[in-house]
Protein backbone atom coordinates (compact mmCIF):
# COMPACT_ATOMS: atom_id res chain seq x y z
CA UNK A 1 0.00 0.00 0.00
CA UNK A 2 1.28 3.43 -0.88
CA UNK A 3 -0.33 6.72 0.08
CA UNK A 4 -0.12 9.70 -2.22
CA UNK A 5 2.13 12.71 -1.75
CA UNK A 6 -1.08 14.68 -1.38
CA UNK A 7 -2.00 12.61 1.70
CA UNK A 8 1.43 13.18 3.20
CA UNK A 9 1.25 16.93 2.59
CA UNK A 10 -2.27 17.12 4.03
CA UNK A 11 -1.17 15.35 7.21
CA UNK A 12 1.86 17.66 7.51
CA UNK A 13 -0.34 20.73 7.09
CA UNK A 14 -2.86 19.58 9.70
CA UNK A 15 -0.02 18.77 12.10
CA UNK A 16 1.33 22.29 11.62
CA UNK A 17 -2.10 23.75 12.33
CA UNK A 18 -2.47 21.47 15.37
CA UNK A 19 0.80 22.79 16.77
CA UNK A 20 -0.43 26.36 16.26
CA UNK A 21 -3.93 25.65 17.65
CA UNK A 22 -3.20 26.71 21.27
CA UNK A 23 -2.17 30.18 20.04
CA UNK A 24 -5.57 30.75 18.41
CA UNK A 25 -3.91 32.60 15.55
CA UNK A 26 -4.41 31.56 11.91
CA UNK A 27 -1.32 30.37 10.05
CA UNK A 28 -0.45 31.87 6.69
CA UNK A 29 -0.07 29.49 3.77
CA UNK A 30 3.44 30.71 3.04
CA UNK A 31 4.77 29.94 6.50
CA UNK A 32 3.01 26.55 6.67
CA UNK A 33 4.40 25.63 3.26
CA UNK A 34 7.93 26.70 4.12
CA UNK A 35 8.03 25.01 7.53
CA UNK A 36 6.69 21.67 6.32
CA UNK A 37 8.20 21.48 2.85
CA UNK A 38 4.95 21.72 0.90
CA UNK A 39 4.70 23.59 -2.40
CA UNK A 40 2.48 26.62 -1.63
CA UNK A 41 0.30 26.26 -4.75
CA UNK A 42 -0.38 22.62 -3.96
CA UNK A 43 -1.04 23.45 -0.30
CA UNK A 44 -3.80 25.85 -1.33
CA UNK A 45 -5.59 23.04 -3.17
CA UNK A 46 -5.19 20.67 -0.21
CA UNK A 47 -6.48 23.23 2.27
CA UNK A 48 -9.55 23.83 0.10
CA UNK A 49 -10.34 20.11 0.24
CA UNK A 50 -9.76 20.01 4.01
CA UNK A 51 -11.97 23.07 4.44
CA UNK A 52 -14.80 21.36 2.55
CA UNK A 53 -14.61 18.56 5.14
CA UNK A 54 -14.56 21.06 8.06
CA UNK A 55 -11.10 19.96 9.14
CA UNK A 56 -9.70 23.44 8.60
CA UNK A 57 -11.21 26.89 8.37
CA UNK A 58 -9.93 30.06 6.77
CA UNK A 59 -9.84 33.64 7.90
CA UNK A 60 -9.55 36.48 5.43
CA UNK A 61 -7.76 39.74 5.86
CA UNK A 62 -4.41 41.06 6.95
CA UNK A 63 -4.21 38.70 9.90
CA UNK A 64 -5.85 35.87 7.99
CA UNK A 65 -4.74 32.36 7.26
CA UNK A 66 -5.84 28.85 8.14
CA UNK A 67 -6.64 27.18 11.46
CA UNK A 68 -8.15 23.88 12.49
CA UNK A 69 -11.91 23.68 12.20
CA UNK A 70 -12.14 21.70 15.42
CA UNK A 71 -9.77 20.79 18.26
CA UNK A 72 -6.77 18.62 17.30
CA UNK A 73 -8.01 15.80 19.55
CA UNK A 74 -11.14 15.60 17.38
CA UNK A 75 -9.22 15.09 14.10
CA UNK A 76 -7.62 11.75 13.30
CA UNK A 77 -5.10 10.75 10.68
CA UNK A 78 -7.92 8.75 9.09
CA UNK A 79 -10.09 11.89 8.81
CA UNK A 80 -7.37 13.73 6.91
CA UNK A 81 -6.39 10.85 4.63
CA UNK A 82 -10.03 10.17 3.72
CA UNK A 83 -10.57 13.88 3.02
CA UNK A 84 -7.92 14.06 0.33
CA UNK A 85 -7.49 10.44 -0.76
CA UNK A 86 -10.89 8.82 -0.37
CA UNK A 87 -10.68 5.48 1.40
CA UNK A 88 -7.62 4.63 3.43
CA UNK A 89 -7.21 1.30 1.63
CA UNK A 90 -8.68 0.03 -1.59
CA UNK A 91 -8.27 -3.09 -3.66
CA UNK A 92 -10.04 -4.05 -6.87
CA UNK A 93 -10.69 -7.42 -5.24
CA UNK A 94 -13.18 -5.83 -2.84
CA UNK A 95 -15.71 -5.36 -5.64
CA UNK A 96 -14.62 -8.07 -8.08
CA UNK A 97 -17.17 -10.90 -8.06
CA UNK A 98 -14.53 -13.21 -9.58
CA UNK A 99 -12.23 -12.77 -6.59
CA UNK A 100 -12.42 -15.80 -4.31
CA UNK A 101 -14.54 -14.94 -1.25
CA UNK A 102 -11.77 -15.88 1.20
CA UNK A 103 -9.40 -13.39 -0.46
CA UNK A 104 -12.05 -10.69 -0.57
CA UNK A 105 -12.66 -11.23 3.16
CA UNK A 106 -8.92 -10.99 3.84
CA UNK A 107 -8.74 -7.69 1.93
CA UNK A 108 -11.71 -6.37 3.95
CA UNK A 109 -9.76 -7.22 7.09
CA UNK A 110 -6.73 -5.31 5.80
CA UNK A 111 -8.96 -2.36 4.97
CA UNK A 112 -10.50 -2.40 8.46
CA UNK A 113 -7.07 -2.75 10.10
CA UNK A 114 -5.57 0.19 8.23
CA UNK A 115 -8.61 2.34 9.04
CA UNK A 116 -8.43 1.37 12.72
CA UNK A 117 -4.76 2.34 12.98
CA UNK A 118 -5.29 5.70 11.26
CA UNK A 119 -8.39 6.44 13.32
CA UNK A 120 -6.62 5.61 16.58
CA UNK A 121 -4.17 8.52 16.24
CA UNK A 122 -5.33 12.11 16.56
CA UNK A 123 -3.47 15.35 15.96
CA UNK A 124 -3.39 16.30 19.63
CA UNK A 125 -1.34 13.16 20.28
CA UNK A 126 0.95 13.92 17.35
CA UNK A 127 1.45 17.55 18.37
CA UNK A 128 2.24 16.53 21.95
CA UNK A 129 4.61 13.80 20.78
CA UNK A 130 6.45 16.34 18.63
CA UNK A 131 6.66 18.84 21.47
CA UNK A 132 8.00 16.16 23.82
CA UNK A 133 10.60 15.09 21.27
CA UNK A 134 11.63 18.70 20.65
CA UNK A 135 12.25 19.39 24.32
CA UNK A 136 13.61 16.08 25.52
CA UNK A 137 17.06 16.11 27.05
Amino acid sequence: MKLSVKSDYAVRAVLGLARAFPNGVPVRIESLAAEYGIPANYLVQILIELKAQHIVKSQRGKDGGYALGRPPAAITLGDVVRSVHGGVFDSPALTDPRCPPELREMWRGVQAGVAAVLDAVNFQQLAEAGAAASYSI
